[in-house]
């Protein structure tokens, strides 16, 4: 399944609110600096979908992210 997203780092919290059926707006505390924020956002969908597999495909560097859950 591929998700589209579209995050704020460094808002002060972690939160995840479905836009529609296949786009989400994310909310993560770390910063951009070093993959923090990249490491955050996977770690966070990871248990958000209850999955174990779940990979930017495409924004590494960007606040728009398509993101695949497996």
């Amino acid at each position: 399944m591929k998700i589209n997203l579209k995050v704020q780092p460094k808002s002060g919290r972690q939160e995840i609110i479905r836009v529609d059926e296949d786009s989400y707006k994310v909310f993560l505390k770390k910063s951009p600096e070093d993959n923090k924020a990249n490491e955050e956002l996977t770690k966070l969908l990871k248990k958000y979908f209850n999955e174990k597999n779940v990979k930017i495909i495409k924004g590494l560097t960007s606040r728009n992210k398509i993101i695949e859950v497996k």
